[in-house]
């Protein structure tokens, strides 16, 4: 789906209301990262593929929530189905729950991804496994919008352990058990970054007991918790 237009150096034609709104985007002035929570902005987002392969798989869906002084913001969310040209299989419907007919009668992808880039301003990310989200993200971006996605990204797989030495968990299931998280529809792309939010604001409550108070200082944590993974 990306690999033969990447070979030939296709380029996606805009049109011009596209190019003014990606232009606009495009515009906005950066975020700082060290600005206290109770000033702050994040985009908490999930999506949902064809499958795991980062090579082969595309995006389907996209599901962003927002949490704003602190807090989750419940009248803030972002969710939309792409238009496939050619549906997922069975099986990977089952996963995700997004039908043959939802997928056919998806948004049109270039839209539906200017949408999420207008949702998002330019607020830092933040998500659970980033590679994976970031990974598909930017290739669908790359390829519809014609432009390389280059976002400040926050990966909660290292926060959580950096600021839990103790816990050995690697996913976001063990962490929603471990805190007593909600989530009633999993793999829904909206839902898990509803779930993942709930995480977010969790460990923002721990990190400021151990006086990291902003983004940037999350980075930091999550940056010392690669390291010692490596190590490890």
């Amino acid at each position: 789906m990306f690999g033969m237009g990447k070979l030939f150096g296709r380029k996606p034609r805009l049109t011009q209301v596209q190019q003014a709104r990606l232009h606009a985007w495009q515009s906005l002035p950066p975020v700082g990262l060290k600005t206290a929570w109770e000033e702050s902005r994040f985009v908490v987002v999930d999506v949902e593929t064809s499958g795991l392969n980062l090579t082969r798989d595309h995006l389907i869906a996209i599901g962003a929530v927002v949490i704003q002084h602190g807090k989750l913001v419940l009248g803030a969310s972002f969710e939309t189905v792409l238009q496939q040209t050619a549906v997922s299989s069975k099986e990977n419907i089952l996963i995700h729950g997004i039908t043959a007919s939802a997928q056919s009668n998806g948004q049109a992808p270039a839209d539906a991804l200017l949408d999420f880039l207008e949702f998002l301003g330019k607020s830092p990310l933040v998500a659970f496994h980033v590679t994976f989200d970031q990974t598909m993200l930017v290739r669908a971006i790359q390829h519809y919008l014609g432009f390389s996605f280059k976002h400040v990204w926050l990966d909660l797989a290292y926060v959580a352990p950096g600021l839990h030495p103790a816990q050995k968990f690697r996913s976001l299931d063990d962490w929603q058990q471990f805190f007593g998280l909600q989530n009633h529809a999993r793999h829904n792309a909206l839902a898990d970054a509803a779930l993942t939010a709930q995480l977010m604001l969790r460990l923002m409550n721990v990190a400021g007991q151990q006086g990291v108070v902003n983004y940037a200082g999350l980075q930091s944590v999550e940056k010392n918790q690669r390291w010692v993974s490596w190590q490890g």
